[in-house]
């Protein structure tokens, strides 16, 4: 099978890579910054050459758009959001102008779209999707990738949490404000942290391409979300750091101005349940917080 990833140089895409590479299926990169022989150029704007790797491609797998880690300042903003659509759009433009398309579209979203939630759990079908930039976006990269229904395309649009690996993501982050003691709650630490393993991710994905049923916005998540509070308990018994000062929300942020981030991806309550992979069959192999701590 040959499997194209549109911005797949980061941490989501490489992983995805070794993990399709050692099932021998051919993988192709479309990056800004081509440096080995399977990785072309593209600008995630307009059409070019990288169209015709998209003939007779199976797989079609597209994560581009530009980290949310940054100040939400007018311009960064804005390149989230045009990052976002404009590589959606300019892969939908290139798609219709195939002859033989990929037979499978997977695009990411994120499980951000839910609303702050610290009881509500959040499934594909109850999910509450409110009203902020952080939604829009996604409602925006949404709408953009479902507009046009390709008849012999399945689209799957990813609405991934946090993705918990040892070499990339946010686990590094965490470890390493634990062992400086700084590992303790996060504002009042009773949001809600959904998150998945990286293995589980790469799984996840797989089973969607595996399962011709499954299509529209699907939930890649653990089932077991914990609150931000239990979160790093854990992980500091893990690391065996015996303290972990908290953190206020003031704290956090004036810290987050320095180190140029948002409070947001620390704070808001991501309450998200895996209802969709569950109900078809999926089996996680790290569905506790601890069980992944193990292998992270």
């Amino acid at each position: 099978m040959k499997i194209i990833i549109a911005g797949g140089t980061g941490f989501l895409g490489e992983n995805l890579e070794q993990f399709f590479l050692n099932k021998n299926y051919e993988v192709k990169i479309l990056t800004r910054n081509p440096k080995r022989e399977n990785e072309i150029f593209w600008d995630s704007k307009t059409i070019g050459t990288w169209k015709n790797e998209l003939e007779n491609t199976d797989i079609l797998i597209n994560l581009a758009g530009k980290s949310v880690d940054c100040r939400y300042n007018e311009k960064n903003k804005k390149e989230i959001n045009n990052s976002r659509i404009n590589s959606t759009r300019i892969l939908q433009q290139a798609i219709d102008e195939c002859q033989y398309p990929p037979k499978i579209w997977l695009n990411a979203s994120s499980a951000t779209i839910y609303v702050h939630s610290e009881m509500h759990l959040n499934t594909e079908k109850n999910g509450i999707i409110g009203d902020d930039f952080s939604m829009n976006i996604c409602k925006s990269w949404e709408k953009e990738f479902f507009k046009t229904e390709n008849p012999n395309i399945r689209k799957v649009a990813l609405r991934t949490s946090i993705v918990l690996g040892k070499n990339g993501g946010a686990f590094p982050k965490f470890k390493q404000i634990s062992k400086l003691g700084l590992g303790g709650k996060q504002g009042r630490g009773n949001q809600m942290m959904s998150w998945i393993h990286i293995d589980d991710f790469c799984e996840a994905v797989n089973f969607i391409i595996e399962n011709e049923n499954l299509k529209d916005a699907i939930n890649i998540t653990a089932p077991k979300p914990l609150s931000n509070e239990k979160m790093m308990k854990q992980l500091r018994e893990k690391i065996k750091i015996p303290f972990g000062i908290p953190s206020p929300v003031w704290l956090l942020e004036v810290a987050s101005i320095f180190i140029k981030t948002e409070t947001e991806l620390m704070l808001k309550s991501r309450n998200v349940y895996p209802e969709v992979l569950l109900e078809n069959g999926f089996k996680f192999k790290y569905d506790t917080f601890e069980k992944a701590l193990e292998k992270l």
